[in-house]
């Protein structure tokens, strides 16, 4: 129902919050523990997690041989009928025409994307940086930030973690922040997200993971490397205004080194 204006009412406090599945995964672009770059099983992967945002790592758009030189993440969007925010930390020219080599951020999703813009992050090394996105939901809205930190070292990792967490202004109350941080949730270097922001795996009162027959293993969220995962790299990160009723490891089918993690959010309304 909207007033004479088309505006529709702002929400009143009982209203329950919205529930979106997001995911985040470093695809390893494409090539998965076996050595093949096999698109279609990165695809079919990611449909079977039947999420609303998908949020991908190390996704290549005409890099060169290794990924066949295609555009992966449009065809990932095409594959599954999802909207496409792309953030590219590495973005270069060819010597021959043809279109830039690019790798980086990408994001997949089923609910409108209002709001999306890139962000270099401080560092020597790798190229790194952050996609930022705001997506619409039924009486709210959610800003999303992608991003993979650095190998080099702590030093560097705090810097762009620093550097994420300004991003999320104050007028952006409801937000998560994504990725493959390469440090552990409490980690020295991730001060700066814990100011604003709590590990959605702790949150949550359902967890489950990829652990089998390693019992010492089960519920400890650890998403890489994908046969054997021991290190929980792979996180989401939340603020006040969302909260998480679930967090699971997927199987990541032999599609990547890491393996993709699933966080069901609710995301107040009105805010």
């Amino acid at each position: 129902m909207t007033d004479a204006l088309g505006r529709r009412p702002a929400p009143g406090p009982d209203q329950p919050p919205v529930p979106v599945r997001l995911v985040t995964f470093n695809t390893h672009h494409g090539v998965g523990d076996d050595g093949r770059h096999d698109l279609p099983r990165l695809a079919t992967v990611l449909a079977a997690a039947d999420a609303d945002v998908i949020c991908l790592q190390e996704v290549d758009r005409h890099f060169g041989g290794r990924s066949e030189d295609v555009d992966q993440a449009l065809l990932l969007s095409r594959a599954l009928d999802m909207q496409l925010a792309w953030g590219p930390a590495i973005d270069e020219p060819r010597r021959e025409k043809g279109p830039r080599r690019q790798y980086g951020n990408a994001l997949l999703s089923r609910l409108p994307i209002l709001v999306s813009d890139v962000h270099p992050l401080p560092g020597d090394g790798e190229p790194r940086s952050a996609l930022r996105t705001m997506v619409e939901l039924d009486g709210a809205a959610l800003w999303v930030t992608t991003t993979h930190l650095s190998t080099r070292s702590a030093e560097e990792r705090a810097a762009q973690a620093a550097a994420i967490a300004r991003l999320h202004t104050a007028p952006m109350e409801t937000g998560v922040l994504v990725g493959d941080f390469n440090a552990d949730p409490g980690a020295p270097e991730l001060a700066a997200l814990r100011e604003g922001f709590t590990d959605a795996w702790e949150l949550a009162p359902d967890r489950d993971d990829q652990a089998g027959w390693r019992f010492w293993h089960h519920r400890h969220g650890e998403t890489h490397p994908a046969r054997r995962p021991h290190r929980r790299i792979d996180q989401v990160w939340v603020s006040p205004g969302v909260g998480v009723a679930r967090a699971h490891v997927l199987d990541a089918a032999g599609a990547s080194d890491h393996l993709p993690l699933a966080v069901d959010l609710e995301v107040q309304s009105g805010v």
